[in-house]
Formats: structure tokens, sequence, C-alpha cells
């Protein structure tokens, strides 16, 4: 009975004009989506794997594929052997000649191991069944498959938000997360740095998803969500803080205290006829600054306080404006 024609192009999805790096990726593609390891228990995956592997350890060898491309395009441009025991040669057809020869079970044992080799009767047919890459393919005496070594694969990130004061994001502050993964819950503790702005990532390395076949663990990336506060509101790396401000300090000049993200006051100077809604800067005082350098500032807006309950004396002069 005549062996089967190969195309080994077709199996790895690529034309016959492809380059050795198009053969290289096409292979690696296929052999991670039908890998054993992969897919564990499918015999389907497996022969395909088989296939693969076969046809890479022909087309992505120059030598191997020169013989392969000599016998042509098309399945009768190959004559194999009749499996009846015959000797002798049979030639591929503008293709060089190939010597043939029966092989008893014992010589397939002694050869390859008790298991049936992975190549197919037509790869030993066109180079040979002692050929180094047959002997490869099996392990010596095994008559076990050997497999490209499965490519290290990184494992995917986890995503988690954490809630936080303005205080917590000025100082700096810690958080710790609860996962969940199929082996059991794990707590991950995660610096969450001074400066920190709403939406922000923070990104704790090697916390994610565990790698496959030796790759390392993905990252955790937390998100940083900032709390409003009663006093403050952020504008980028500056606090901005409404003030109260008497209307003679308004007038005439002045000092008032401000509250600052820190818990400390400090006193403000108002000159003399400031206005309500002016913004006064105290630089250095806001937001540190992730990337280090200086701090944002605080921005005081004047709120200027009108008296209550007026004297006569009072009412007499503030008419004379």
């Amino acid at each position: 009975m005549a062996t089967t024609f190969r195309d080994y192009y077709a199996t790895l999805g690529v034309p016959r004009t492809a380059t050795e790096k198009e053969i290289k990726a096409a292979f690696r593609k296929l052999a991670r989506k039908h890998h054993p390891d992969v897919n564990q228990g499918s015999k389907e995956s497996e022969a395909r794997f088989k296939e693969l592997t076969e046809a890479y350890e022909v087309l992505g060898d120059p030598e191997k594929r020169k013989t392969y491309d000599d016998l042509g395009s098309q399945p009768q441009g190959y004559e194999a052997f009749s499996g009846a025991g015959r000797p002798g040669a049979r030639r591929a057809a503008g293709g060089p000649q190939v010597e043939y020869r029966t092989v008893s079970p014992d010589d397939l044992e002694s050869l390859f191991g008790t298991a049936a080799n992975p190549f197919s009767d037509f790869f030993h047919d066109v180079f040979g069944r002692g050929s180094a890459a047959a002997r490869g393919a099996t392990g010596a005496g095994s008559g076990r498959v050997r497999h490209p070594a499965p490519t290290p694969r990184r494992g995917g990130d986890v995503e988690g938000e954490a809630e936080i004061s303005l205080e917590e994001a000025f100082r700096g502050t810690t958080r710790t997360l609860e996962l969940t993964a199929p082996s059991g819950t794990r707590r991950v503790e995660v610096r969450i740095p001074a400066g920190i702005k709403d939406g922000a990532k923070v990104r704790a390395s090697g916390q994610g998803s565990p790698g496959a076949d030796g790759g390392a663990a993905g990252d955790l990336l937390v998100r940083v969500r900032l709390r409003p506060h009663h006093t403050f509101a952020r504008e980028g790396d500056d606090l901005r803080v409404r003030v109260p401000v008497p209307l003679g300090v308004a007038l005439l000049g002045g000092s008032v205290e401000v509250p600052t993200p820190g818990g400390k006051r400090v006193a403000l100077t108002v000159p003399a006829e400031t206005q309500n809604g002016v913004r006064l800067r105290l630089r250095g005082l806001g937001m540190p600054r992730l990337r280090g350098g200086t701090s944002g500032d605080l921005i005081a807006e004047v709120d200027v306080r009108l008296p209550a309950h007026l004297t006569a004396e009072q009412k007499a002069a503030a008419a004379s404006f």
C-alpha cells in the first residue's frame, strides 16, 4: 500500500515561498495551541502536535526542506514504496533517489523503543528511519516523544481598587487587599505613595496571577480613589482652601490663620484692600509631587466676612465709603 504524501506547508499553513522566520512563527503559534500540556487528554491535539512537529522538523531545516521541495508540489510527484517487503529503490518524480527496506517489529523496537515512532512513514521514506531526527524524536530506547520545551508564559495582571483620604494621599499610606484565586485567598499589602492622584494606578510587581511553564507572575494593579474633602479641593498638585477674612483685615491688611493638609496652621498675610475671592498663594504647602522635587502650593481663597449687628457709629462709618 502506497505511503501518503505529506504537505508540510499546508500543515503549518504557510506558502511554499515562506521564509524561515515565517515558518518558525507559524509553528510556534500552532504548537502553543495544540501542545499536549495545554490540551491534556486530547488525542486529537496530540496527533495534531505530532504533525506540526514533523512539518517543522523538515521545513525548519534548510537541507531537509531542499530535499522535500525536490519531490515536487503535488502528491503524485512522490512514488512511495510498497509495504509488501519489496527491496530496492523508488525515485520521486524530479527528485532524489530514496532507498527503502522492510523493517521488522524487532528492528523498530531496537531503533525507537517500544512505542510507535511519532513521525510518519512518509518522513522516514524520504529521510530514512535511522536518521538523527527520528532517533531524537523518541529518545534512546525510551519510547517517549520528546516535545519542544514549552515557552514560559507570563501570568495575567489582576486589578483592584482602594479608597483613601486626602490626608493619606498627602503622607502616603498602605492598603491590604484580599485576593481570591483557585488555590485559595491571599492578602497583599500595597504601598500607596505620597502625592497619588485620584484614579491613578499603583503596581505591585509579581502579585498577580501565577505564570505557566516557568513564566513570571503577573502584577497587581490597584486603582486609587480619593474621598472628597470638607476643607481642601485638589487642583493637580495644588490645594485650594477658602479662608474666612474679617472685613477690617481685608480693608486695612493683617494676618489670618490657614489650615494645611499636614494638620498644622500657618499665618497668611492679607494685603490692605484685598477683594473677596482673591487667591493668595502659599508656596510649597500643597501636595507632594510623585516624581520628587518641591511640593505644589496651598492656595488660600479670601472669603471676606461682613460684621453683623453694626452699631450706629459703624453704620455711619460704612456710609462714608
